[in-house]
């Protein structure tokens, strides 16, 4: 089997096993994303040196875009339907 060939199945493979899980793991998963995103941006002001910073930029981003796309693939397009709906009735009673 080819390298291009075993990365497309493979690929396929956890797409599949990801939309299998729950609507609030999916939910859970994309909040997950908020804490690296802060984190990859604050530890911007810590006083170290400047490639260790870009070093855990480069971590806790990928970390961040990590949860964001599979927090994404776990809900589908049926479970953002449903966080927007959620949102919409949200704002309704404030």
């Amino acid at each position: 089997m080819k390298l291009n060939e075993l990365l497309r199945v493979s690929g396929k493979r956890l797409k599949n096993w990801l939309s299998r899980l729950s609507f609030r793991t999916g939910v859970i998963v994309l909040l997950m994303c908020i804490p690296f995103y802060i984190i990859s941006f604050a530890q911007m002001a810590l006083p170290i040196s400047t490639s260790l910073k870009g070093t855990l930029w480069v971590i806790f981003f990928g970390m961040a875009k990590t949860a964001q796309y599979s927090g994404l693939t776990i809900l589908g397009t049926t479970g953002l339907r449903r966080l927007k709906e959620m949102r919409q009735r949200l704002r309704i009673r404030s």
